[in-house]
């Protein structure tokens, strides 16, 4: 995907623009409102993210502005405003979307892909596979190259996750959020322990490899175009 930040406080817009291209987007950013809307009137962006409060024009009229324009890329609205009558002030305003700060980066990158499916509908899946390796999500088991694989409860939840993402470098904040439910990190290695033991069931004794480690970035897992 191709993201639009329009952000104006700069330590915030780094850590976002870093967590994006972490996770194999395409980020852009705007320092201001202005700029930030002739960004987006480009429409090359497959979602926008918008703080609030910007100096010059604010984030609510550059919506409102887009929108009347015709533009109708995605929006997800970030601000420290979080009252129920704000949310509702900034959906009305256009937005598709709005998430309180602080937030979890794993959410907000939820929410964003959330804005992309709801733009480019399809069928949901219930079934996971890269190369040879599938996941039925609803019998809950998974096979490689025919054979089933037993995973423990933890497991088949990484796996999951890993399988979504497929593809894309997953770090470890994103594990801790997404599989662990923490939003800190216990200094562990709980993650080590769990990607050795899962690489072990789908790996051992096949030819390629599907579960990566990514030095210094996390994971990934993916079928090698060999």
């Amino acid at each position: 995907m191709r993201i639009l930040v329009i952000e104006d406080d700069g330590q915030a817009a780094a850590y976002l623009l870093k967590g994006l291209r972490e996770s194999g987007h395409v980020a852009d950013h705007a320092c201001d409102g202005e700029e930030g809307l002739e960004a987006a009137r480009g429409k090359v962006h497959d979602v926008l993210v918008v703080d609030r409060m910007l100096p010059g024009m604010d984030g609510l009229t550059v919506i409102e502005t887009l929108r009347r324009e015709g533009v109708a890329t995605p929006v997800l609205i970030l601000s420290a405003l979080g009252d129920v009558d704000d949310r509702v002030t900034g959906l009305r305003a256009g937005g598709d979307d709005y998430l309180a700060k602080p937030y979890a980066f794993s959410e907000l990158l939820a929410r964003i892909e959330g804005l992309v499916r709801r733009a480019r509908p399809e069928a949901a899946r219930t079934t996971l596979k890269v190369g040879d390796l599938e996941m039925d999500l609803l019998a809950r088991t998974v096979s490689r190259g025919g054979e089933e694989i037993l995973l423990q409860p933890r497991e088949f939840k990484l796996l999951e996750y890993l399988l979504k993402n497929a593809g894309r470098v997953v770090t470890r904040t994103m594990l801790l959020e997404n599989v662990w439910d923490y939003h800190f990190d216990p200094q562990t290695n709980v993650i080590d322990v769990h990607i050795s033991r899962l690489r072990s069931k789908i790996d051992k004794g096949f030819s390629n490899a599907l579960l990566h480690t990514i030095r210094g970035a996390g994971y990934m897992i993916r079928a090698d175009k060999s």
